[in-house]
C-alpha cells in the first residue's frame, strides 16, 4: 500500500470521513484541503445503483460543463474535403486522414479529444487499439462520430466531458480546477448530475444515486449526502 505523505496526512485531518455535507460544504472543504502547488482538478465519483454487466443498465453519456474545465482542450479531427476545412473553422488543432492516422499509428498522441466524420471511421477503426485504452476514440454515443464537425469541436473546446460506469457501478469525472471557488464547481456539478439522473435506465430499482464523493488531484475524499444533490438538481 503506497504510504501517504505529511501534507495528505495534515489535509486529512480536517475532513471527516463518515460525515456526509451538502454538496456546497463539500466543494468548499475540497477546496480549503488543496495543498499542491498546482491549480489541483476536483473529481466527482457517483456510485449507482446499476450492474453495468447488464446492457440495460449501461450508463454512458456526456455533457457540456457550463464553466469548462479551466485547461485547454486539443482537438483533433478526422475529416477530408470541406469537413476538414468546417474543422479548422471552428478551432480544431489538428485534421487530415490517413495521414494522421499513420502519425498515429507510429506513436503520436498529441491530443486530447478526437472527432471523426462516418465516413472516415472505418479507417479510424484500424487505430482503435491505440486510441480506446486511452479514451481517445470517437463514439456516435458521445456525438464525436457526426459530419457536423464544427458543433462538435466547439462543445469540446467549451468544456464537454464523456463518462461511462465502471464495472464496480461508479462514475468518474473532472468538475474543474480548485481556482473556479465554489459556485462555479457547483454550477458544473449541477449540469453534470442532472445529466446522470437523466440517464437512469429504465431497468435500474431501488436507489439510483447511492453514493457520492468529491475530491481534488491530490486531497482525500469528502462524502455527499445525496439528499443535497436531489435539492441541487430540482
Amino acid at each position: 500500500m503506497p504510504k501517504k505523505g505529511k501534507k495528505y496526512i495534515e489535509s486529512s485531518k480536517r475532513v471527516d470521513a463518515l460525515t456526509k455535507h451538502s454538496f456546497d460544504e463539500a466543494v468548499k472543504k475540497a477546496i480549503d484541503s488543496s495543498f499542491a502547488k498546482f491549480d489541483e482538478t476536483i473529481d466527482v465519483a457517483v456510485r449507482l445503483g446499476v450492474d453495468p454487466r447488464h446492457a440495460d443498465q449501461m450508463v454512458r453519456g456526456s455533457v457540456v460543463l457550463p464553466n469548462g474545465l479551466g485547461k485547454e482542450v486539443k482537438v483533433l479531427v478526422f475529416a477530408q474535403g470541406e469537413k476538414e476545412k468546417e474543422a479548422l473553422d471552428a478551432g480544431a488543432d489538428f485534421t487530415g486522414g490517413e495521414e494522421l492516422i499513420e502519425k498515429i499509428k507510429k506513436g503520436w498522441l498529441g491530443f486530447d479529444k478526437a472527432v471523426a466524420t462516418p465516413d472516415m471511421m472505418g479507417s479510424v477503426g484500424k487505430i482503435g487499439k491505440l486510441l480506446g485504452p486511452r479514451g481517445l476514440m470517437p463514439n456516435a454515443k458521445t456525438g464525436t462520430v457526426t459530419f457536423d464537425v464544427a458543433r462538435a469541436v466547439n462543445e469540446l473546446k467549451a468544456g464537454k466531458i464523456d463518462f461511462k460506469v465502471e464495472k464496480a457501478g461508479i462514475v468518474h469525472a473532472p468538475m474543474g480546477k480548485v481556482s473556479f471557488g465554489v459556485e462555479k464547481i457547483v454550477q458544473n456539478a449541477t449540469a453534470f448530475l442532472e445529466t446522470i439522473v437523466r440517464l437512469k435506465p429504465a431497468s435500474s430499482k431501488g436507489t439510483y444515486l447511492k453514493g457520492i464523493a468529491i475530491s481534488t488531484t491530490m486531497g482525500p475524499g469528502i462524502k455527499i449526502d445525496a439528499a443535497s444533490v436531489k435539492d441541487l438538481i430540482k
